[in-house]
Parts: C-alpha cells; sequence; structure tokens
C-alpha cells in the first residue's frame, strides 16, 4: 500500500432495509472484481427499494465517474446528498472535482468521519505509507525563524490545529512548556490523549477552537497537515492574530500548485499556490517569516508539492 484512501474506503451508512443492504455488499464486491455494471445495476436496485440510501447513490456515483458517465455521476451523487445531509461521504467534494458545484468549505461531517476510522492506523499509514515528515519540518523552520529574530527558542504555551495523534507536539515536546490541542475527530483527541503532550484537547474544528481561545494567549499556533482541509484561509489567520502574543509564531504545512488560488486534489485535499498564502497571510496582518518550497508527505513515492510556512504577529 503506497496510498490512503482519500474517504474511508469502507464507510457505510445502512438504509434500514436489510435486502438494499446486502444488494450493496454484492455490489461492492462485484465493483472490487471490476464488473463496475453489474454492480451499477444492483446499486441501482438497491436505491429503488431504499430512495434514501446515501451509500448505495455515493457509490453509484464512484462507478459512474469510473466509467466515464459523467452526467449520471453528478446526479448520484446529489442523491447521496439529498440523503445525508450533513455528506458523511463527501459527495459535495466530488462534485467540485466534476465542475459541477463551486469550490467550498470541506464538510465537517466527513473529516470527522475520515479520521475517526483512520485513527487506528494513522501514524503507521502517515509515517510508513507516504513517508510523511510534516512536524519535523515545522520543527528546523521554526527553530530558524527564532534564531534569525535572536530570540529564545523555547515557547511557553502553543496551540496545535488539527493536532491529530500528537506528532507535531512530540516532536516541540522539549521546546513548549504547554500544549493545547484541537481536533474535529473524537478518536484523534482519544490518541492524542494518550501520548501525554496536551494539558488541554478540545473537539472541535479549527475556527471553533480557536474562538474559544482567549487574546494573546500562544506563543506558537500549529498546524501540521490541517490547513489542507481549509479552502479558505482568512478566517482561520484572523483568529491566530487574536490569539498569538506580540512576536508570536504561526507555522503550518501545505500542500500547493503551480497555479493560482486554491484548488481541490484529486485527493480530496486543497492545495493553496504560494501566491495566495503570502495574501492572504498580509491580510490577517500577519508578516511572512519564511516560505520554503518543502514537501511533508508522498503519494506512489513522489513528494506532493509543498510549503512550510512561519509567520509572525508583529
Amino acid at each position: 500500500m503506497t496510498n490512503v484512501e482519500p474517504m474511508p474506503a469502507r464507510l457505510f451508512l445502512s438504509s434500514g432495509d436489510l435486502v438494499a443492504d446486502r444488494r450493496f455488499d454484492f455490489a461492492r464486491d462485484l465493483q472490487l472484481k471490476g464488473d463496475l455494471a453489474a454492480a451499477a445495476d444492483l446499486l441501482l436496485q438497491a436505491a429503488e427499494l431504499a430512495p434514501g440510501f446515501a451509500s448505495a447513490w455515493f457509490t453509484l456515483g464512484q462507478i459512474r465517474e469510473q466509467l466515464g458517465e459523467r452526467d449520471a455521476a453528478i446526479a448520484a451523487f446529489r442523491k447521496a446528498q439529498e440523503a445525508d445531509s450533513v455528506d458523511r461521504h463527501g459527495a459535495s467534494l466530488r462534485l467540485m472535482l466534476l465542475g459541477a458545484e463551486k469550490l467550498s468549505a470541506m464538510p465537517q461531517a466527513y473529516v470527522r468521519a475520515l479520521f475517526d476510522q483512520y485513527a487506528p492506523k494513522f501514524e503507521a499509514a502517515l509515517v510508513d505509507d507516504l513517508g510523511y515528515r510534516g512536524p519535523a519540518l515545522l520543527f528546523k523552520a521554526v527553530l530558524a525563524a527564532r534564531h534569525a529574530a535572536r530570540e529564545p527558542v523555547f515557547l511557553k504555551r502553543a496551540i496545535d490545529l488539527g493536532c491529530g495523534t500528537g506528532m507535531a507536539a512530540a516532536e516541540f515536546a522539549t521546546e513548549v512548556g504547554h500544549f493545547s490541542g484541537i481536533d474535529l475527530s473524537p478518536r484523534m483527541i482519544e490518541k492524542a490523549r494518550g501520548t501525554g503532550f496536551y494539558a488541554q484537547l478540545e473537539v472541535a474544528d479549527m475556527l471553533q477552537g480557536l474562538r474559544a481561545k482567549p487574546d494573546a494567549s500562544a506563543d506558537l499556533v500549529l498546524a501540521a497537515d490541517a490547513i489542507v482541509y481549509l479552502s479558505d484561509l482568512a478566517p482561520v489567520l484572523h483568529e491566530v492574530k487574536r490569539v498569538l502574543v506580540p512576536d508570536g509564531l504561526l507555522a503550518f504545512t501545505v500542500e500547493t500548485h503551480g497555479g493560482d488560488g486554491v484548488i481541490l486534489g484529486g485527493r480530496l485535499r486543497y492545495a493553496h499556490s504560494a501566491g495566495y498564502v503570502r495574501a492572504s497571510l498580509g491580510d490577517a496582518g500577519l508578516t511572512l517569516s519564511r516560505l520554503e518550497d518543502w514537501s511533508a508527505r508522498n503519494e506512489g513515492n513522489t513528494p506532493v508539492p509543498g510549503l512550510v510556512v512561519v509567520a509572525t504577529k508583529t
């Protein structure tokens, strides 16, 4: 295995109809065997038995997309959206990739479902399969920024956005006195709690978690491989500026691309151009200290284009 699925591969929301659920299972087996036409037929039968069967509609959308049937794929993904209003499968993301919807925020329920299922194998998948090195790159960049500013490396209080299982806190543990972690996934928070690195942990999205923090309450805000789940950086960056002390640091990784603005990649992660990052930091009143072309992870043994960013509240 060299890649991790962009969504939980077996996320299943029962239809409540035993026959429909069994047809879905048979369809998934056929899909995995490559018999897409037969799988699509069974999924349509399942959806006829249970019209609100989100998993059947979503999987049918995937198959229609595989078959090159764009309009039929869009119709199926829209049915999946209607059947599950919080969009745990991420049908809206598939519609964005197909050009049927404008770029917008990632559904929180999708992100939570993704990482709740991912939590048990998270670190092994990142490090062993994807060569993940985001926390180490951030640590190197923060050290360089502090040395350049002739500031001591030790930081009293840090906030870890999208903290996951605590890999960034482990990297910074010797240089931070008090760590707070924020993550949307309860199962990730459980894993982070077990590390002992955090004085405080909260289940929330990044913006909600920051809004609960007092003004000038952090010397460092970290986001290792978390900004890739944000399309618009402005709200989070403005909150970061508020919670940072004067001369406090923001350090984060992003995936990037050679064009302008923000795009949604095929792995269902947002990529932000260097120009967009620079402009967003400036609009938020943060001063860019470092912007390095460093890749935080691989896909298919190839480094994913990325940036490591450090900014200062001046």
